[in-house]
């Protein structure tokens, strides 16, 4: 047993330790949460703020890129109108140079215009006075691709056309891209137009835009032709948009580099804000968490009082229940719950149409209303407390004792009524045990005065019986055996008084050997023999009241070992008592005593069927019956129902069956009265 504790307490330990270090990680868990949120929620922020700036920078760089767009498209369609103007009706061919050389002074972009015929022979060439000839007149034939290509899709389309870009290099090292414009004429021919892609840039997209960053002229595939603008700085980041120029017969794709640099930790005041806010939120939480330590320190304090308080509740017997000031029940102790039979939900419910507690007998309600009526209204209950009588579940009614007192909160004010109630049924009980005994302590006197005076009596008795037996056997020697007529009657009854003053000293006998707890001799006695043994008496007394004696005997039966005068006595007592059970208005026409003797089988105390042969004699009459009150007393010394009764008989009856080993029993008879059974052991 030592050994068990020992095991066990460790493991006690060992969850307790674990079940509060498990409840202090997940205090410790929320606080470690709630941080982590809010430092997600700062960096959330930040990233997000730095995010709006980085796509508001795209977002300018995107329309800076679609206006200069614009811009190009709108410049390289002006300027194929105004190439188109240079062969205006009623022009003359003649001063076409002059006009050539006007637009070339203006579009610095240009860098050669010339007048072709259909077969895209030359016919007059003007070069821009802004640069050293590029082009050469040698490659500037019919066969040049760029220009075939141009004027292929300008012919096809009937509107200006381009060429794709083609490198042209310079003497002394380099090169420019170019690209041709084909404008067809309605007489005939050709105006072609060569353009300097980087003096396009510069001349047809708006200065602003080269400012810090870089504006390129790139192919489909991304392959740079020319660019411009400031070189990329350190610590600076790269935002990119490029769209596409779809111009007649080619395509260009222009491409904007902006130099920005890094977003700032905190870019607007708005991002600042909210990270100053959060830091105050961090040092908040830090203060929390001391705060929160030191809680803890404080809830363990009370948990522990609390459970202290909550056993010392739980361990005592006495019932609590707490009151508030409308008389509603606050609180109950496990103790209370057990003693009434109700649990906390059912007695703590607040039921404003039932003021009465479920605990409060129906009879007594009214007056108990009336008590707490009083108390609510300030009345004092006694200091040594006042007896009630409650009522538990199952309806049983049980005493108690009750002792109240005001119930004041931390402020000195009184809340309610703190109530301690204290079962006072086994006190009770033991009371009872205590008159019980007393009662049967003189009962016992009493028996004992009833032994003393049946030895005196059968004493006493003794020698009158002697004397009319020897009467008896005088008056029978002198009537003689030839006795005839009258004389022959006399003779019966001498002899049947000698007979009964026999059995009346066997009787006596009997009582005393009982009385004075000696052995008795048991024989061999037939059921027969013992039946007919006392119907006579019973006869006797079954004409006076008018009852009808039936007998039941199984065949062959085996003879009972018994002592027989004791055993005729029991019969005799049972026989009279259902015949005087049927003495009564009720039972008039209905008057059967039932005697009957079979055999029988019993059983042993661990359930098995006993070896021996047992004999039941039963008695049965057709009364009113035993009440319950009645059964649990039947078998009491001193108790009976009957005025002149002096309550021995049953008692003695049982005693002596036992005795003989046997058992006897009652239970009702069918269709009314009762069956007295008892056994006794067969040869």
């Amino acid at each position: 047993m030592s050994d068990a504790l020992l095991t066990v307490a460790p493991q006690r330990w060992a969850l307790l330790a674990y079940a509060r270090l498990r409840s202090l990680w997940q205090r410790w868990f929320l606080w470690l949460l709630l941080a982590v949120l809010v430092s997600v929620l700062l960096v959330t922020v930040v990233w997000l703020a730095g995010r709006h700036e980085v796509e508001q920078v795209q977002a300018a760089l995107d329309r800076d890129t679609a206006d200069a767009v614009a811009d190009l498209r709108s410049g390289f369609q002006r300027n194929a109108q105004s190439l188109r103007a240079t062969q205006a009706p009623g022009a003359d061919p003649a001063r076409w140079p002059e006009v050539a050389a006007a637009l070339l002074r203006e579009h610095r972009e240009w860098l050669r215009l010339e007048w072709r015929d259909s077969a895209l022979r030359p016919l007059q060439a003007v070069n821009t006075p802004y640069r050293m000839r590029v082009l050469d007149e040698d490659t500037r034939g019919p066969d040049q691709s760029d220009v075939s290509l141009a004027c292929a899709a300008a012919r096809k389309l009937g509107a200006s056309a381009y060429s794709p870009s083609h490198y042209v290099p310079i003497a002394g090292g380099g090169g420019i891209e170019v690209m041709e414009l084909c404008v067809p004429i309605d007489a005939g021919g050709y105006l072609v137009a060569s353009y300097s892609l980087r003096d396009a840039l510069i001349e047809l997209v708006g200065p602003t835009l080269t400012r810090g960053q870089e504006v390129a002229f790139t192919e489909a595939d991304g392959t740079r032709l020319v660019a411009l603008g400031s070189s990329r700085r350190t610590g600076t980041r790269v935002f990119t948009s490029q769209q596409l120029i779809d111009l007649p017969g080619t395509s260009l794709m222009l491409r904007v580099d902006g130099w920005r640099a890094a977003p700032d930790l905190f870019p607007n005041m708005l991002t600042a804000l909210v990270t100053a806010i959060s830091i105050a939120l961090v040092s908040v939480l830090v203060l929390l968490a001391r705060d929160t330590r030191r809680r803890l320190r404080a809830e363990r304090d009370l948990a522990d009082a609390l459970a202290f308080r909550k056993a010392m509740e739980d361990s005592v017997i006495t019932g609590l229940r707490a009151r508030d000031l409308r008389g509603r029940i606050t609180y109950v102790n496990p103790a209370f719950c057990e003693m009434v039979g109700f649990s906390p939900e059912e007695l703590m419910a607040d039921n404003a149409e039932a003021p009465e507690a479920p605990y409060w007998p129906t009879e007594l309600a009214h007056e108990y209303q009336q008590r707490q009526a009083r108390r609510l209204a300030g009345g004092m209950p006694p200091r040594e407390g006042f007896e009630s009588v409650f009522m538990r579940k199952d309806g049983t009614r049980f005493p108690v004792l009750i002792f109240e007192a005001p119930l004041i909160n931390a402020h000195k004010v009184q809340t309610g009524w703190m109530s301690a109630f204290i079962d006072v049924s086994e006190q009770r009980r033991i009371e009872e045990l205590s008159r019980a005994s007393q009662e049967r302590l003189q009962a016992s006197a009493r028996l004992a005065t009833v032994g003393e005076m049946a030895s005196l009596l059968s004493h006493e008795l003794t020698q009158p019986l002697a004397a009319i037996a020897s009467y008896a056997s005088g008056s029978l020697n002198l009537l003689g055996p030839d006795a005839r007529g009258d004389q022959a009657e006399v003779a019966m009854a001498v002899k049947r008084i000698a007979e009964q003053a026999d059995r009346a000293g066997q009787v006596i006998r009997s009582v005393h050997d009982f009385v004075r707890r000696r052995d008795r001799t048991r024989e061999a006695v037939a059921p027969q023999a013992l039946i007919d043994a006392v119907l006579p008496l019973v006869r006797l007394q079954a004409r006076k009241l008018g009852v009808i004696i039936e007998v039941v005997l199984e065949d062959r039966l085996p003879a009972v070992m018994c002592d027989r005068t004791l055993v005729e006595q029991v019969l005799l007592n049972l026989a009279r008592n259902a015949m005087q059970a049927m003495d009564g208005p009720d039972n008039v026409g209905s008057r059967v005593l039932r005697l009957r003797v079979a055999r029988a089988v019993a059983m042993g105390a661990a359930g098995q069927e006993d070896g021996r042969r047992w004999i039941e004699f039963s008695v049965a009459d057709l009364g009113s019956g035993i009440s319950e009150e009645v059964a649990e007393r039947l078998f009491t010394p001193f108790f009976t129902t009957r005025a002149d009764g002096m309550g021995l008989g049953l008692s003695l009856c049982r005693t002596v069956v036992e005795q003989h080993g046997g058992a006897l029993v009652f239970e009702p008879n069918k269709p009314r009265g009762t069956v007295f059974r008892f056994t006794l052991p067969s040869t």
